[in-house]
């Protein structure tokens, strides 16, 4: 029997400005698309300096997990794009605030370039916060 996924939208988040969705949720977990520094209200990229772009981006996972019945207290594993290597720091602080003491597994990766401009790009895979393993079908 195969297992039913589910497409998460909210508009508590930037809808997909391309062919993917913004998460797909199958059994337990839910998997992110990356998100960029994009104001949910208004669609429009918000180009600012490194830690208001890691704010926003970080608000519109959490809003997206949300949405597919997880949280950022579930993410098991994270992947950050950073433009710029010597945001890191400032990155990691920001990014700190936003998870327990049980972090994520993470990995963080230089690129030359990403979407609209921006600086950082994050995508995450979180358990469904329902409290057993059940799936969906």
């Amino acid at each position: 029997m195969t297992k039913a996924r589910e497409i998460v939208t909210t508009t508590e988040a930037p809808g997909a400005i391309g062919p993917y969705s913004q998460a797909v949720r199958i059994e337990n977990l839910v998997y992110t698309s990356g998100q960029i520094a994009i104001d949910p209200r208004t669609g429009q990229f918000v180009d600012g300096d490194i830690a208001v772009q890691t704010e926003l981006v970080l608000k519109n996972l959490k809003a997206i997990l949300e949405a597919g019945g997880s949280s950022m207290a579930s993410v098991i594993k994270t992947v950050i794009f950073l433009k710029d290597m010597n945001d890191f720091s400032t990155v990691n602080e920001i990014y700190g605030r936003y998870f327990s003491s049980s972090y994520p597994a993470r990995s963080c990766v230089a690129v030359e370039s990403l979407p609209k401009g921006a600086k950082i790009e994050v995508e995450a895979v979180a358990l469904i916060d329902n409290g057993s393993q059940s799936y969906i079908y």
